[in-house]
């Protein structure tokens, strides 16, 4: 990384513009969530750091040529987009399989993979320097991910598919990996559903209040009816007889995301009847509105941007191109035109816990664990046949190929925009904070007045 924002004044100026091009309209549309979301960013460096994939890709842009990695086909890969360190956890995959994997695909695209790389070594810069390491220790741990990710792609590369590749099961994660697992499968569907609905007259419905908003009959429609067209984007779809059965639906409530990465973002909980009619076997799906991905601004590939029908439909075929065996009820639907990302409210889903990982022979082991599986989620974009034409060619290949012209260079080049980026991220936080409570931030309203 060569840019160095040393004028304050202009690199805030330039954050807004960045702010307003990624938010300006949600933002608009709700202010109030956008306060909660820049109250959470401001706490940290690294809260600050996961809720401006936009600006990090407005950055970058401008380094792509000086990448020695990048050629025509490593910047086409199928990438997560936000990749950070804590956007991994567990899940349990269409196998009935507990795996612990990248999460959050909300981002995803088809772009350069040494952006998700270098994404993801600059969180653990940020983590690095809140846990009060070295500058010597994080280049140790950024090197420890370096070191997996090559050799897990390079093993990705010349296995040929004649040897599967481990993932990380509860039968071969060690570490904080495999306590997450553990913990995902301690978790129950009834003890879900308990915290979320609760029985009247002997049916569940969702439990009102808790961020739960009842809808009119005329926003309910239309929420059912969009349920009922994502029943034909699922891998299986169901066939007309079970879709009166497992697919009934019980309740539907609104919710409005106020996080970090959904401020704004209209949302649905949708009760189903399940595989029975056991009152244990109900299902909760969601249904979130999608918005463009940050990296999708920087990025010029006319076959991908022509490609998707909308944003939930390019989230969801980007997480299926990237995660192995994905979540049976991952699919799409429109909602007055706008595209909507569907997918369950899932009882084993645990993620990453970094707040107890302080030694740093830990950590070394946890973030080369974490380069295996960025290899291996990079290497799963070209499992899908039926997507073939947007990366169409052996994406580990690519990557290894570009790798071996320089494997010292590559590590090095990571851990020098390890200390650099998470260093700028730091002072970016600095001058958002200022801008934010100094009320700069246009479209937000100053605490206290209206």
């Amino acid at each position: 990384m060569t840019v160095d924002y040393n004028d304050t004044d202009q690199r805030g100026q330039e954050i807004l513009n960045v702010f307003g091009t990624a938010f300006g309209e949600l933002l608009a549309a709700d202010a109030a969530a956008f306060q909660v979301k820049f109250r959470k960013m401001a706490a940290s460096a690294f809260a600050f750091y996961r809720g401006t994939a936009c600006l990090f890709y407005h950055d970058m842009e401008k380094e792509q040529a000086a990448d020695q990695f990048l050629k025509e086909e490593s910047s086409q890969i199928w990438i997560h987009g936000d990749l950070h360190a804590e956007n991994f956890g567990t899940y349990m995959d269409s196998q009935g399989h507990l795996i612990f994997n990248v999460n959050d695909f909300d981002e995803a695209y088809v772009g350069p993979f040494t952006w998700d790389v270098k994404r993801f070594v600059a969180s653990i810069g940020l983590i690095g320097y809140a846990k009060a390491l070295s500058d010597k220790q994080i280049t140790h741990l950024v090197r420890a991910y370096a070191t997996a990710y090559r050799e897990r792609i390079h093993t990705l590369a010349t296995s040929d598919g004649q040897e599967e590749v481990p993932r990380f099961r509860l039968d071969t994660a060690k570490g904080p990996l495999l306590d997450a697992l553990r913990d995902a499968r301690m978790q129950t569907r009834v003890g879900l559903l308990d915290s979320m609905t609760e029985i009247h007259d002997y049916e569940r419905r969702f439990t009102p209040g808790g961020g739960a908003i009842a809808l009119d009959d005329a926003t309910r429609e239309k929420v059912v009816d969009a349920f009922n067209r994502y029943l034909t984007t699922l891998p299986h779809p169901p066939s007309q007889d079970k879709r009166s059965a497992a697919y009934r639906v019980k309740d539907v409530v609104g919710r409005r995301g106020v996080g970090i990465g959904s401020a704004g973002l209209p949302s649905y909980n949708i009760l189903l009847e399940g595989k029975s009619e056991a009152i244990e076997n109900d299902v909760v799906i969601y249904m979130k509105q999608s918005t463009a991905a940050a990296v999708s601004r920087h990025v010029t590939n006319t076959a991908a941007a022509s490609y998707f029908h909308h944003e939930g439909h390019r989230t969801v075929i980007s997480q299926r191109a990237l995660q192995a065996h994905a979540d049976p009820w991952l699919g799409w639907a429109e909602i007055d035109g706008v595209g909507q990302l569907v997918a369950e409210v899932s009882p084993y889903a645990v993620d990453l816990d970094w707040s107890d990982i302080n030694d740093l022979d830990e950590m070394a082991a946890v973030v080369a664990d974490l380069g295996r599986a960025t290899a291996m989620m990079h290497g799963a974009g070209d499992d899908d046949e039926r997507h073939s034409e947007l990366v169409p060619f052996s994406p580990e290949k690519v990557i290894d190929a570009a790798i071996a012209a320089d494997e010292e260079g590559f590590a090095n080049a990571l851990v020098d925009f390890a200390h650099l980026y998470s260093a700028q991220a730091r002072k970016d936080h600095q001058i958002f904070v200022d801008l934010f409570r100094n009320g700069q931030i246009p479209g937000l309203p100053v605490d206290g007045e209206e």
